[in-house]
């Protein structure tokens, strides 16, 4: 059972997994649960796709809509500041690494 605050940190490596991506190039909401499975971190759509919208909103991931197989999809790729975020992550995930490993 997860508690908030694992919730909390889960998500937050959760974003930081989905700019890694959306740097590289666009990714997709069902890309992402997949490739995130992979690694370990069991998603709903019901988590993932929110999470995807506030970081649009909040102005990490821009978000361009193409037509799939008649479908709409929504396809986000980070923005300068989604990127400048990730750099900053790096940072201080190498920093907890070292630091943890003393």
């Amino acid at each position: 059972m997860q508690t908030r605050v694992h919730r909390r940190l889960f998500l937050g490596f959760v974003q930081i997994h989905i700019l890694q991506h959306a740097t590289a190039g666009p990714v997709y909401g069902a890309w992402m649960l997949e490739e995130l499975s992979r690694h370990g971190y069991m998603l709903s759509p019901g988590t993932m796709y929110p999470l995807l919208h506030a970081m649009q909103t909040s102005g990490l991931l821009l978000q361009e809509q193409k037509i799939v197989n008649g479908k709409i999809r929504k396809y986000y790729i980070a923005t300068r500041a989604g990127e400048q975020v990730l750099e900053e992550a790096r940072k201080k995930a190498a920093e907890l690494v070292r630091e943890i490993n003393r």
